[in-house]
């Protein structure tokens, strides 16, 4: 072999290392498909968002506002190459309710009749009101394997215990659950994991200093070492009303002032270079569309830390 080719080859095995460190570390975690990203009144756009390990057809669907037409739009803007019922029945492995709202469970209920066996996991007392109130004979059909008789078992109820990591039946995900406060009760957070990647998807949620509560100081507590170490590829978090909203009628929601008070907050744990390009996925936001727009030009102006803000678009994917 002659001296030039053997210097290419030397120079490929010392770079190829580097290539494939690059490779990995840009090689997405998560795919995520919004199949509702509002808040308020419009039932076929409202909170629900199916989560899976990049490479996998494996989903967890985080809140299922709405599910049918999301699907459906999903499906016609090729998220999927199947038809929606197999996304619906085949694909979505478990829901997970953040809180017991209708416009977080909706879609949920009205598609049982047409779903597949699995599992719906939340906090205790969401699992509770789920099974009092909406699959009972008088709201709708048990299709739960709880509740009132007859229990027709299509859906388990899984509690999840704050704090604890749980495996997600059917996936490869994990998932840990932090209580968050709503106005008059509690909702979550999920932090979903996929090996050392991790995505944290916050239900409806006031701040601390209107709830009077610590939930969310604990909750970036939680999550500093997994921002310093570049470990938390998204978050997902409410902002229903513009920043003149005010706070006695926020009912448990965040504004761009608000929103950005709490990452302050994390900033000043994990160090401001940490948060800087942070993928921030804003959810929730409350029409008309003038209550948007403003919502999004106030975020534009009061980012200061330099955060990512994304504005995820029903049936678009998305990839961390």
């Amino acid at each position: 072999m002659n001296r030039k080719y053997s210097s290419i080859i030397i120079v490929i095995c010392v770079l190829l290392p580097f290539f494939t460190k690059a490779q990995v570390k840009n090689t997405p975690a998560f795919r995520l498909v919004p199949l509702g990203v509002l808040g308020g009144i419009d039932e076929s756009n409202l909170s629900a968002y199916m989560l899976a390990a990049s490479g996998t057809n494996n989903y967890i669907c985080l809140d299922a506002g709405t599910l049918h037409y999301g699907i459906k739009k999903a499906v016609e803007n090729k998220a999927f190459d199947v038809p929606a019922e197999k996304v619906l029945r085949q694909y979505i492995k478990g829901y997970f309710i953040s809180h017991a709202h209708l416009d977080h469970l909706a879609g949920l209920v009205i598609n049982a009749p047409d779903d597949s066996t699995k599992n719906i996991y939340g906090l205790q007392s969401t699992l509770e009101t789920l099974k009092t109130h909406y699959f009972t004979w008088e709201s709708w059909a048990n299709f739960a394997d709880q509740g009132e008789a007859p229990a027709l078992k299509k859906f388990h109820y899984q509690a999840l215990t704050p704090g604890s990591e749980t495996a997600i039946e059917n996936t490869d995900l994990k998932v840990q659950a932090f209580p968050l406060s709503h106005s008059n009760l509690t909702s979550t957070a999920f932090l979903v994991r996929s090996n050392n990647a991790y995505v944290l998807y916050l239900g409806d949620t006031g701040p601390d200093e209107v709830e009077k509560s610590n939930n969310l100081q604990k909750l970036w507590e939680a999550i500093t070492p997994l921002v310093k170490n570049k470990q938390l590829k998204a978050i997902l978090i409410e902002v229903s009303f513009p920043s003149q909203q005010p706070d006695k009628t926020l009912f448990g929601h965040l504004t761009p002032h608000w929103l950005m008070a709490e990452m302050d907050k994390l900033a000043a744990l994990t160090g401001t270079n940490a948060v800087k390009d942070l993928n921030i996925v804003v959810t929730h936001l409350k029409p008309p569309a003038n209550s948007i727009g403003k919502i999004k030009t106030e975020l534009k102006a009061d980012n200061k830390l330099q955060l990512n803000l994304i504005y995820p678009e029903q049936g678009k994917p998305l990839a961390f």
